[in-house]
């Protein structure tokens, strides 16, 4: 069987920023004329976004002044345009920022707030191998055997309290033989003295965690290597003991 990351002793392993130019920009080169003969119509090439025709009859002769006067009414309009450009960016923007900012999603735990609270109260116990745990509720149904599988809810966090890994994400219970190295040390150990139905937080110093560490990954802080974890864990049954006992 595979192993969640969590689980497993053995760890696994300013964007430059390319600004194309602005449509406002383009073409933004001296005037140029361009004449069109077959018709006897001439054409004004306004910095290469605009073009300003008039007819080459007899009598008719387009002012330079009024090509000039068009020419900055054009500009004050690429202006005014690139005003109302900037400023829906910038509201665009503001939004983006307060979605960035939302609150990240809460994950499901083991242990609500009150909880918590009950925890400060409940009384530690310290074993020999330096595991440290706290009952949040005791079982009722028989503890396991070593070498017998287990099914056990868990969830995984680093000391302040961030989730590395939980099977209630997984929307199912974790099996293992408990007993036999499947697990961390320290869930190991602690697991073998639960009874069914048990809550319980287990304290793991890191020579029973995992010695080499995790690396982070998307939604998943990273475990220093010898650092010490919390594993909120309940065991819900032990496939084949409720038979044998029936």
């Amino acid at each position: 069987m595979e192993l969640p990351a969590a689980l497993s002793r053995q760890t696994t392993g300013k964007d430059m920023m390319a600004s194309s130019p602005s449509p406002l920009l383009l073409g933004s080169s001296s005037s140029k004329t361009l004449l069109i003969h077959s018709h006897g119509i001439s054409c004004d090439k306004i910095r290469g976004l605009f073009v300003r025709c008039s007819s080459l009859r007899p009598g008719v002769r387009a002012s330079r002044t009024s090509v000039r006067g068009d020419e900055m009414n054009l500009v004050s309009r690429r202006d005014l345009i690139g005003l109302v450009l900037g400023v829906s960016t910038l509201i665009l923007d503001s939004f983006d920022a307060k979605g960035a900012g939302l609150p990240p999603e809460e994950k499901p735990r083991l242990c609500d707030d009150a909880c918590e609270k009950e925890l400060e109260n409940v009384p530690m116990v310290t074993t020999e191998s330096g595991l440290q745990y706290k009952d949040i509720k005791v079982g009722q149904g028989p503890s396991p055997p070593v070498g017998f599988q287990v099914a056990a809810n868990y969830v995984a966090m680093i000391p302040s309290g961030q989730i590395f890994d939980s099977s209630l994400e997984k929307g199912r219970p974790y099996i293992f033989r408990v007993g036999s190295g499947q697990v961390v040390k320290g869930l190991d150990e602690g697991i073998l003295t639960m009874k069914t139905g048990g809550k319980r937080r287990l304290y793991i110093p890191g020579p029973l965690a995992f010695p080499k560490g995790l690396v982070s990954a998307p939604g998943r802080p990273r475990v220093a290597p010898n650092s010490p974890v919390i594993f909120d864990v309940s065991l819900e049954y032990i496939p084949g003991l409720e038979a044998d006992e029936e």
